[in-house]
């Protein structure tokens, strides 16, 4: 019987936000498997006492990216990890988006401004900055380009802070067609949703957001699979990938672009694809079967 681990957080007195959880444990435990969700910051926990500790819902590691990355050393050092630590530390860095434009992936186009980089700002067209480290539209906003100097005081927080910027022409076409997120589990696709946009004009850096707002199934065009997988296939050293979210919209031309490749801790929303359920259970006790075998 496999001892799996679930890694999320603790979001302190409220319940867990991922609300897939208790049913992905549910399902691992009806297969034979010994399921765990457990914070990844417990001290508590003995990360080798399991065969496989998958990464769920670490919802809170772009706040804590140092104590977060030495996490990913030690449990990749105690036991397996998926996704493989490599990943990891590549994905936490949307820098990585250069690395597919590099590859021939179609992507919105992005620029990084790091402290001490000039302000490098658009005059011509609306944009977004968020850090290069984040989730949930974190620190992110749109401008135009009348508002350059609430840009400016957005970049010196972010500066300050220690966190590079990245800038992106804000892409109007997520207001028409929204937003594509396309989930892979176990090399395979699994399943697609829609949100409209996140980023509304006028709202600050800093206040909350509602990550994924009108949310709803979706069935992928043809031209959004090829998309996605080409991103897939251009993870550098092709390493193995348990699980995979393709986050796309429609650029200038109508053709789907990469907004963000989240192979870190992305939301599966099992909770609007319960179908999908038993699918991601059985991946995770393959996964965990070929580490006995």
């Amino acid at each position: 019987m496999p001892r799996i681990a679930l890694a999320t957080y603790d979001p302190g007195p409220e319940p867990s936000k991922d609300s897939d959880l208790p049913g992905l444990v549910r399902a691992l435990r009806e297969t034979g498997a010994e399921p765990v969700a457990a914070p990844w910051d417990d001290p508590g926990v003995d990360w080798s006492g399991f065969d496989l500790v998958v990464i769920r819902s670490t919802w809170d590691y772009s706040w804590r990216a140092a104590e977060f990355a030495a996490w990913v050393r030690e449990c990749a050092a105690a036991t397996r990890l998926l996704n493989p630590a490599e990943v990891i530390r590549w994905n936490t860095d949307k820098r990585y988006i250069g690395d597919l434009a590099a590859a021939g992936v179609p992507v919105v186009p992005t620029s990084y401004l790091a402290p001490g980089d000039p302000a490098g700002l658009p005059d011509d067209h609306e944009y977004v900055v968020k850090p290069t480290s984040g989730a949930g539209a974190r620190f992110a906003a749109r401008y135009t380009p009348d508002e350059r100097e609430t840009a400016l005081r957005h970049l010196t927080r972010m500066h300050d802070e220690g966190l590079t910027a990245m800038v992106q022409p804000y892409v109007t076409g997520i207001d028409v067609t929204g937003e594509r997120a396309l989930q892979y589990f176990g090399g395979r696709f699994l399943h697609a949703s829609r949100k409209r946009a996140v980023l509304s004009p006028g709202t600050a850096y800093d206040a909350d957001k509602v990550a994924h707002p009108d949310l709803e199934p979706w069935t992928p065009t043809p031209a959004e699979l090829s998309v996605a997988e080409h991103a897939l296939s251009a993870v550098p050293d092709a390493p193995e990938l348990l699980y995979a979210r393709v986050d796309l919209v429609d650029g200038e031309d109508g053709q789907p672009r990469v907004m963000e490749l989240e192979l870190v801790e992305p939301n599966l929303f099992l909770f609007l694809h319960p179908g999908s359920v038993d699918a991601v259970a059985e991946a995770i006790l393959k996964a965990a079967a070929q580490d006995l075998s």
